[in-house]
């Protein structure tokens, strides 16, 4: 099975990202334009944590907060579970399984160069066997 950085060939290293001084309202107006389950959070560049739809629900509606009023800092997740572009796909899924999460922030060197999905993952193993039983197929008809 491949590593981060074959799903990152395929899925590209596109980040959306947020401050932690934007407020919750502005985090899900970007996660809805863009369709996405989480954005990361970069302060003056630096990365430093994670928002994700999870956090929303347990940290501010649960919580009875005010998204327009409510800053990102005091909800996201601060040290995210992260992988590098060497991780094996299979410890992206047992990392994902094993601390029920949804999203792994891609460092390389300290910098943040992507972020992954369980769909992400998924749609990768598909293809990868995918591509395995056509070659079976063209190995055993000789074609």
């Amino acid at each position: 099975m491949g590593k981060v950085r074959n799903l990152l060939a395929t899925k590209g290293y596109a980040i959306y990202s947020i401050e932690p001084d934007d407020t919750v309202y502005q985090a899900l107006e970007l996660m809805c334009e863009k369709n996405l389950g989480a954005l990361l959070i970069l302060d003056k560049g630096k990365f430093t944590g994670i928002f994700t739809e999870r956090d929303y629900a347990r940290k501010v509606i649960l919580k009875g907060k005010a998204s327009k009023e409510t800053l990102v800092r005091e909800v996201m997740s601060e040290h995210p579970v992260t992988v590098t572009p060497d991780t094996p796909i299979e410890d992206c899924m047992k990392l994902m399984t094993q601390s029920f999460i949804r999203h792994l922030p891609v460092l390389e060197n300290g910098q943040l160069v992507g972020l992954i999905s369980i769909g992400d993952l998924v749609k990768y193993i598909i293809d990868e066997q995918k591509f395995i039983i056509e070659n079976l197929e063209h190995y055993i008809t000789g074609h």
